[in-house]
């Protein structure tokens, strides 16, 4: 019997290759890993602080043996030097594991067989040799022998930030980042590993300082780490930060005293990397906190810019001559075979007489018939109008409602990443008399600049979206801003049409958006619309895999992976997406090839999300795509969105993650066949009226909710959402009243 087996506080040093990563934590680098260890037969379960661990590294780790109540004996990290492997076996893991362009795991175990104990020293300095192994020829040799090259010139790097507890994957990023200068920078400033380099947030760069004996009063650190509250706080949606609440949460963050953060916030002010604004009564009256505005530079002059260009294009006046609207109505509803609800043509006419129109409504309210109605008037009229959406599925969705091509707002204003940035804008604007843009709930400040950029004077702007539903993703509150400003021709549809009035998700929907609960009867015959209650949290996951798995396509005859999407309120718990994801790619695609990201494999097939704009590939935050091929020796995955391949190096598959299941603020601005919505009382921190009423409003044929009434009656009557900090409103406010004034 091993004599490792009773766990011990005795410190113990131990030699091993890492043989699989079971779960790796990218933030903060908390890693369980599977490593063959050196006279043990089993491999060993080591947890620990292990920064982008990779098969094949060979570890120097020194710990204790530890027994966990679940999982059984592990071996908890202390302290860890990588080095390169030894052993033939640790060699060719290490070569196998795709850190080496050209060579995957089965020609690593050739190259390994033919030069054994030998390999790593034939590829550095002889490596015409390699031709001696079946399937390598000179071109793979040239691809092997640059990306081998490649990790030498980083070795030195690497030693380095592994002696400060950063392993291989974030060694390679910084490198590529700062190259040769990068143990210079590190040593300098760590923390502009936090603004600069992917994946290193504000804590692990403390770390690493902490590790080099930076003092915690250190003037970078507090600059840094105010950047990094502003950064935060945006991600939550807010644009600016008043300044007592910015102050007290970095304390908060650093420990230190009021006085250093202060003296930071005044320096990086003097940067110009924030913007600090006084706010005068009345709109600071009352809130002593809300007199200083802290913004991020570049928030601010996109709120400025959006308010002046908003105003701007409002008072102009259009010249529509001598049409006769009225008229011109008449003929187009006789062409198109539709008769206008009185609410549609005051939309209508307004489009006609407005250089800034918002047309807002629930799901059923004729929305999309505007759209049309406007894009055919302007046709006949000999106007161009362009049709745009946040989102690639609500452009589609768009033009097969309209006939008319749509394109996502960030295709229209023509991005280019080879020409740094969008190629609309004031100097190329977008021509057109009108431009349509749906789901304008989604847009947020930065895109909201951009596009109003790209707007010439003559051109009217419609927004077309719902307000009730989720605010955008990214920082700001653009649609809810310019409507509570008052400011602009608006045009609010209530009257739920006939066609749509059949269906219980319309109905359901209003009915939540008024505070009501929805109709959770079960009718005789198939329906759209489903209640199923399940109190715990296992077994509603249970059931929603059963749904998506078995029930929903053998009643419905929708595909499960393409067809269905789970929308869950939060990312962790039982009965989260991540939770859901594990559970759903073991049901509909459990075998065993993929790569490892993070704590869950890609597999071929896979249903997968965009997580973050990229301009390069020209693939959005919110993109499903599926997975269509792996190659470790190229260390590549494709990925086809809307039939588009693309192909992603492994080191950037951060950008990816699982889709069978995503969170409800993903889902904005998509529909879908059929979503399956888990609803629990344990979701109770993100339970909210306009989270529930968008999950709902997502499916187009099915809407199954499973879990409890409780729940779902908590988030209806929980409409107190979230204030963001925004003075878009108050901008356009004071703008309407100097006018008047």
């Amino acid at each position: 019997m091993p004599t490792h087996k009773l766990a011990s506080s005795t410190v113990t040093d131990l030699t091993g290759y890492i043989e699989r990563v079971t779960y790796t934590n990218e933030e903060n680098g908390f890693t369980v890993a599977q490593v063959n260890v050196e006279g043990k037969d089993d491999l060993v379960t080591v947890v620990g602080t292990l920064m982008g661990p990779t098969p094949g590294e060979f570890l120097k780790m020194r710990g204790e043996w530890t027994l966990h109540p679940k999982f059984g004996e592990q071996f908890k990290l202390r302290h860890y030097e990588t080095t390169i492997p030894t052993t033939v076996d640790g060699i060719c893991k290490y070569l196998g594991s795709g850190m080496i362009r050209g060579i995957g795991p089965e020609m690593a175990r050739r190259i390994t067989r033919r030069f054994g104990h030998q390999t790593l020293e034939v590829i550095t300095h002889s490596p015409r040799r390699l031709t001696e192994v079946e399937g390598i020829g000179p071109k793979r040799i040239e691809m092997i022998q640059r990306a081998w090259n490649d990790q030498k010139d980083i070795r030195d790097v690497m030693i380095f930030l592994q002696s400060i507890g950063i392993g291989a994957g974030y060694a390679a990023r910084i490198f590529k980042q700062y190259g040769p200068s990068s143990i210079r920078v590190v040593r300098e400033n760590p923390f502009r590993l936090a603004e600069e380099v992917t994946g290193i947030g504000f804590k692990t760069a403390d770390r690493i300082a902490r590790t080099l004996g930076f003092d915690k009063n250190s003037a970078f650190r507090a600059r840094a780490g105010i950047i990094y509250v502003l950064n935060r706080m945006a991600e939550e949606g807010d644009v600016y930060c008043p300044a007592p609440l910015l102050i007290s949460k970095s304390e908060e963050l650093l420990g230190v005293d009021c006085g250093i953060v202060e003296s930071a916030l005044a320096h990086i002010c003097a940067e110009k990397k924030i913007i600090v604004e006084s706010i005068t009564a009345p709109e600071a009256a009352g809130s002593s906190e809300n007199n200083r505005a802290v913004y991020l530079s570049h928030f601010y002059h996109c709120e400025t810019f959006i308010a002046d260009k908003l105003v701007a294009l409002d008072r102009i006046v259009p010249d529509i001559g001598r049409i006769d609207l009225d008229d011109v109505l008449l003929q187009s509803q006789r062409r198109l075979g539709i008769k206008l609800a009185p609410s549609q043509v005051s939309a209508v006419k307004s489009a006609m007489a407005r250089k800034v129109l918002v047309i807002t409504g629930g799901p059923g309210t004729g929305k999309t018939t505007i759209i049309h109605m406007i894009v055919q008037i302007c046709a006949r009229l000999g106007m161009k109008a362009l049709l745009a959406a946040p989102t690639g599925r609500a452009a589609k969705r768009m033009h097969e409602a309209t006939g008319h091509e749509a394109r996502t707002i960030h295709r229209l204003l023509e991005f280019s990443f080879q020409q740094g940035g969008f190629q609309r804008n004031e100097e190329t604007p977008l021509d057109c008399q009108y431009l349509i843009i749906d789901e304008a709930s989604m847009i947020d400040t930065v895109l909201m600049a951009h596009l109003l950029k790209a707007v010439a004077l003559d051109t009217t702007l419609i927004l077309v979206g719902d307000v009730h539903q989720l605010p955008s993703v990214g920082a700001g509150n653009i649609l809810g801003d310019i409507i509570a400003s008052g400011r602009f021709a608006m045009v609010r549809l209530k009257e739920i049409f006939r066609q749509a009035s059949a269906s219980r998700i319309v109905v359901n929907a209003h009915r939540i958006n008024q505070g009501k609960m929805p109709d959770l009867s079960s009718p005789t015959g198939k329906t759209d619309f489903y209640f199923r209650e399940r109190e715990d949290a296992e077994d509603a996951l249970t059931f929603v895999v059963n749904l998506v798995v078995d029930h929903i396509p053998r009643v419905f005859g929708l595909d499960p992976v393409k067809d269905i999407q789970v929308l869950s309120p939060m990312h962790r718990g039982k009965a989260g997406a991540q939770n859901l994801n594990r559970a759903l790619q073991e049901a509909l695609n459990a075998h065993a090839e993929g790569v490892l990201h993070g704590d869950h494999r890609l597999r071929v097939n896979d249903k997968v999300m965009q997580v973050k704009n990229n301009y390069d590939k020209e693939v959005f935050n919110g993109d499903l795509g599926q997975v269509y091929r792996i190659d470790p020796e190229a260390r590549q995955v494709m990925i086809l969105f809307d039939g588009r391949p693309i192909v992603y190096d492994f080191s950037e598959l951060n950008e990816v993650t699982l889709a069978y299941a995503i969170s409800i603020h993903k889902s904005q601005g998509s529909e879908y066949p059929a979503v399956v919505i888990p609803l629990l009382t344990a979701h109770y921190v993100l339970l909210q009226r306009n989270l529930i009423y968008t999950a709902i409003t997502r499916g187009k044929q099915l809407v199954v909710v499973v879990g409890s009434k409780k729940a779902l009656a908590m988030a209806i009557h929980n409409d107190k959402t979230k204030k963001r900090y925004t003075r878009l409103k108050s901008r356009l406010t004071a703008s309407y009243q100097n006018r008047k004034n």
